[in-house]
This record gives structure tokens, sequence and C-alpha cells, in this order.
């Protein structure tokens, strides 16, 4: 694997008109990571991990120092995979250019994460126009977990960049709860907590699809989950699509936020 500290280095090495997938991560991989690049390595000729933890999609200062930074053992982890490239740019590579991190987005996707995290979004997309103009790859592979900025990632790049996004399954632990960087914050006890939210979402969900009816007692889902004094941030079912609230059997989604002390959790189903 070689390793690359900047994107002038990373473009005068590889070829990027060959076929390359790209995983980008702020690092502090977990099995979710891993099956993204198991999924570009089946696709592709070679694969670009790139790890940066992006300071504008954080609300909040201590959010950001908090965040859990793994590098040694990434490094380990990527060299197993037999990952080809992986780029660890400087925060002012990337921000170099100010006026073109400018990003704004739509005041009808301004919900959900976007709703309660103003910013961040912004600020993720501010960084993937970066890599994209930059690095060029043909294609970028995301995870469902993070289901509304894949929508937002792509309705940004269309028309403007010929990378192909693929977006792969939620890879969850045994106890339903995905698989999340911020999980290496939590306890044990903690872990369990959290994957009961998942849970009963789960079930929530698979009795909808039975029976649509169902949808109308998300209430009494509300309840159960604060029953076990779990700080709910949003619980909303939207249309999978076009994240309206025009929803059907065929293409309803349900989203959280939640928080265990004081870290954010977001699931979907």
């Amino acid at each position: 694997m070689i390793i690359f500290k900047s994107i002038n280095k990373l473009n005068k090495k590889v070829n990027f008109k060959a076929n390359i997938g790209f995983v980008p991560t702020m690092g502090a991989l977990h099995k979710g990571h891993i099956s993204l690049i198991k999924s570009s390595k089946l696709k592709c000729k070679k694969t670009l991990v790139s790890i940066f933890i992006n300071p504008s999609q954080f609300n909040k200062t201590n959010d950001y120092k908090k965040y859990p930074q793994k590098l040694s053992r990434d490094i380990r982890i990527l060299k197993k995979l037999n990952v080809n490239y992986l780029l660890i740019p400087k925060l002012n590579e990337i921000y170099k250019n100010k006026k073109s991190m400018k990003i704004k987005i739509n005041k009808k996707d301004k919900i959900l994460c976007a709703k309660f995290r103003p910013g961040h979004f912004e600020g993720v997309l501010a960084v993937i126009k970066q890599f994209l103009i930059n690095i060029k790859p043909k294609y970028m592979f995301l995870g469902e977990k993070d289901y509304q900025q894949i929508y937002l990632i792509k309705k940004f790049i269309k028309n403007k960049f010929n990378t192909k996004i693929i977006s792969c399954k939620t890879i969850r632990l045994k106890n339903s709860l995905p698989y999340s960087s911020r999980n290496f914050l939590l306890s044990k006890n903690e872990i369990i907590k959290a994957s009961f939210a998942s849970k009963i979402i789960k079930k929530f969900y698979l009795l909808t699809k039975k029976n649509f009816k169902n949808i109308r007692r998300i209430s009494n889902l509300k309840n159960a989950i604060e029953s076990k004094k779990i700080k709910i941030e949003y619980l909303e079912v939207r249309n999978k699509i076009n994240f309206s609230k025009k929803i059907k059997k065929t293409n309803f989604k349900i989203f959280i936020s939640f928080y265990i002390n004081n870290i954010r959790l977001i699931d979907n189903l």
C-alpha cells in the first residue's frame, strides 16, 4: 500500500483514468468501512481510501476534538485488506480555496440531520467536492447508515462530476446496532442501550411492512425508546426516494437520531 500525504503527490503517481474505486473515511475504521473497501476491490482494479477528519462538518468544537483517531490501527487494517492507496491529506490542502468550499443546500433538504446539525452537510459536500475535483475516481463507495448523506451527495454531484456513487448496505453488530466510529466512544453497557433502539425500530419496520396501518403507531415506538432513558433528537418516517412525507408501503424509511449520554448516533431502516 502506498501512503500519500498530499493530493498533488497522489495525482502524480496514480492514473485516475483507470478503474479506481474511492472510499472516503474519517478513520477509526470498522466493519462498515471494511465492507465498502471489499465492495470497491470486487468492482475496481484498484482502491483508494482517504482518512480526513473534516472540521467543518462538526457543529461543536468538543465533538471534533473527541472524535476517535486510530491512525496506526487503521493503516494496519488497510494493509491487511491489500488496499492500493491511502490518502491522508493536510487540512490546509483541502481548505486552500475557501471560496470553493462555500456550499449551500436547499431549504427543503434541511430536514433530519441537516435540521439538527446546521452546516454539517455543507461541510461534507465541500470536502467531497474537493476530492472529486482533484481525484476524479470512477466510483465512490458510501454506506447506507448515512442514507441522507448519500442522497445529498448524489444530488450535489449530478451533472457536475462523472464519478458514480455506489451505495452499500449498513453493516450491523449482532445486536442490530450499526457499526460506527462513534461506537468507540461507548462503554459495553452503552452499546447494549443503544442497540435497544435499533432492535425495536427493526421490529416496528418489519411489522409495518406486513401491515402498513402500523405506521400510525410511530408515537408508541418513540415512547418505547424513550422509556430506556434514550434521548431522541428526531424519529421520522420519510419517503426513501425523495425524503418527502408522502409515503406508502413500498417506499417508507424510518430515520432516527439519538443520544447515549453525549454521544450522538443515527440509524435508518
